[in-house]
């Protein structure tokens, strides 16, 4: 069996994003909740905006955790808190306001999630670093969303209590506050775009460039237990990624990239694996390991260099951005099945 980075560590960081999948979708189903429910036109809307963002920041998460490639589920702690907030979200024991309170009590657990493996990365790996960094959006972004709510519930909050309608002014705080943080974190705060999901050649290239980092420490480690456990990540990697890649880009691409261009991918891919398990029979603790690595990376090197360059202008000249964001979409499902398949082949004893 090959080695890989699957250590505690990172199994742990695997948890705490399922953890955040598993809560994202319970705030995305409450704001399509409130929207029914809520009969004030300005908080609907803001709540209009927020889950706009949220059902992007879902696909963000989807790209986070097929990125970083393991696949685990959530904490069952979390899974009993999330079906017990559902039930109450679905009843009538709590007031509008008090199902607001508790959603904006979720979206602070969602910040510190994504805080807490944003530190955790930096621990861990570079690679690891690379996998999640995009989550840093989703953690500014639901800061800027705890501030609106801040001010639903005051407003939802005098009503509840008084009957009337509290100081407007409200608002003017709420945008105060979401511009100070907009001022200290930049444009990663908000999106502004209509983008559902990522392009494939962003995917694929974030991709590329954690296999990278990989590549990179293994050369710069003399551990051989490291490095055995760097190239069975190396391994893993490119499997899922060459395995999506074939189900659903190639075929995609073949049409306007060409029959000889797109064969010679499926070509070129089709080596790793006999290479791979050449490596295999050597010891990671001799020259001769990253000798003859080094000599497959620069093959590895030249296919990625043609995908980014050739296969990239092709699927841009070609395919509309609502396209290439679809194939992103239908790219991450395929690499998540393969990744989990990949998953369950180890715990049974059978990878390779």
């Amino acid at each position: 069996m090959v080695a890989t980075l699957d250590d505690t560590k990172r199994n742990a960081i695997a948890v705490k994003l399922a953890d955040m999948k598993l809560l994202q979708q319970l705030i995305i189903d409450n704001e399509e909740r409130f929207l029914r429910e809520c009969s004030d036109g300005e908080i609907a809307n803001n709540l209009r905006k927020m889950l706009d963002d949220d059902r992007k920041n879902q696909g963000i998460l989807d790209t986070v955790v097929v990125q970083y490639g393991i696949q685990k589920n959530a904490e069952s702690t979390v899974q009993e808190m999330v079906a017990k907030v559902r039930k109450l979200m679905q009843g009538n024991e709590l007031s509008f306001f008090e199902k607001v309170f508790q959603h904006e009590l979720l979206k602070h657990q969602q910040v510190m999630n994504g805080i807490t493996i944003h530190k955790a990365a930096q621990k861990v790996g570079a690679d690891v670093m690379a996998a999640i960094g995009t989550l840093n959006t989703i953690n500014f972004e639901n800061r800027a969303h705890q501030e609106q709510l801040k001010g639903s519930l005051e407003i939802l909050g005098v009503r509840e209590l008084t009957g009337q309608d509290a100081d407007q002014g409200i608002w003017a705080r709420v945008q105060d506050a979401i511009a100070a943080i907009s001022g200290a974190v930049g444009s990663a705060v908000t999106q502004t775009s209509d983008k559902q999901d990522m392009n494939i050649q962003d995917v694929l290239r974030m991709d590329h460039n954690k296999v990278n980092i990989l590549f990179t420490e293994l050369m710069q480690s003399n551990d051989p237990q490291k490095i055995q456990e760097y190239f069975g990540q190396i391994y893993k990697d490119l499997s899922a990624h060459a395995g999506a890649e074939e189900e659903v880009v190639y075929p995609r691409v073949r049409p306007f990239y060409g029959e000889a261009n797109t064969q010679e991918l499926y070509d070129e891919q089709a080596r790793w694996g006999p290479w791979f398990e050449e490596l295999r029979g050597i010891s990671p603790a001799t020259p001769q390991f990253k000798d003859r690595l080094r000599q497959i990376w620069d093959q590895i090197g030249d296919h990625i260099r043609q995908e980014e360059s050739t296969m990239f202008a092709a699927i841009r000249n070609n395919m509309s951005s609502r396209e290439s964001e679809e194939l992103a979409t239908q790219f991450k499902a395929a690499k998540t099945r393969i990744q989990e398949r990949m998953g369950r082949e180890t715990r049974t004893g059978a990878a390779v």
